[in-house]
């Protein structure tokens, strides 16, 4: 296992140009238990998207063709537009499960 940088400090968090140079930073550093804990939700910029974990779900070509055609169409990545239909499919279920309102 790789060691990581400890972050003790808010400043020393740089500003991202783009997602790949965070994965990028974020794969070589890590914030301190301390700063973790001193941090609340105003201290993450509001343009900061929740964290996700990759998983690995298995589409047929044609399935994922499909897929990556709409996504063209309507002018989202097809991983998003795939969320999208979960998190959608999700409610719906559980609204009928009446788990929410």
């Amino acid at each position: 296992m790789k060691s990581h940088d400890i972050l003790d400090t808010p400043e020393q968090l740089p500003k991202f140009e783009n997602e790949s140079e965070e994965a990028e930073f974020w794969a070589t550093h890590e914030l301190s238990g301390q700063l973790l804990e001193q941090m609340t939700s105003d201290d993450i910029p509001a343009n900061t998207r929740p964290r996700t974990r990759p998983i690995a779900v298995r589409f047929s070509d044609d399935l994922l063709r499909r897929l990556k055609a709409l996504a063209k169409r309507k002018g989202v990545g097809y991983q998003t537009l795939l969320k999208e239909f979960v998190l959608e499919r999700l409610y719906e279920e559980e609204k009928r499960e009446r788990l929410v309102g």
